[in-house]
């Protein structure tokens, strides 16, 4: 049996990957999840392929595996024991907690969903943040171009001599 991973939103979160422009968690992290075997996982997500449309769960290409292996995902192919990895979209891990009907996996979906929800915020206030510093910058670049041409007017200007301030002596 797999290594359990605890239910925090925390926790979880470090298990979800980006992988064909989804936000995916991998089968082997489910089943620790769910403190069930991968291959039982497995055997009862095929038992059930219809639920599954590829926008709900998706196998990833060697290439992709190779991808997660160099960025120390997983620490090698061999831990997949040959077969690759499943990807579980948001509503296939959602999926899941129809064919996985436990009241573990029910408490490990609640803690997944909630996840799921909390990266969608996460990334809509950094889209926000992102727009705001955009127009910041826009704003200050429009401020300081005035400010620069204003300095390039008083370094261009011919160097006159300078009236010395202060006492002045009378000239004889």
């Amino acid at each position: 049996m797999n290594k359990s991973i605890t239910t925090k939103e925390e926790n979880i979160a470090l298990h979800i990957h980006f992988i064909r422009g989804e936000n995916v968690i991998l089968d082997f992290d489910l089943a620790s999840l769910y403190s069930v075997e991968t291959r039982a996982l497995k055997q009862a997500v095929k038992r059930n392929m219809k639920r599954f449309p590829d926008d709900f769960m998706f196998i990833l290409t060697n290439e992709e595996v190779q991808n997660l292996v160099s960025q120390n995902v997983i620490p090698s192919k061999s831990r997949l024991g040959g077969a690759s990895p499943m990807a579980f979209t948001e509503q296939g891990v959602a999926m899941l907690s129809g064919i996985l009907n436990s009241e573990k996996a029910i408490e490990v979906n609640i803690a997944i969903m909630r996840t799921f929800v909390q990266i969608r915020r996460w990334m809509t206030t950094n889209k926000i943040l992102a727009k705001k510093i955009t127009d910041m910058e826009k704003n200050y670049d429009e401020k300081f171009k005035i400010v620069f041409e204003a300095i390039r007017q008083l370094i261009s200007q011919e160097k006159k001599p300078r009236e010395t301030i202060g006492f002045k002596p009378k000239k004889k």
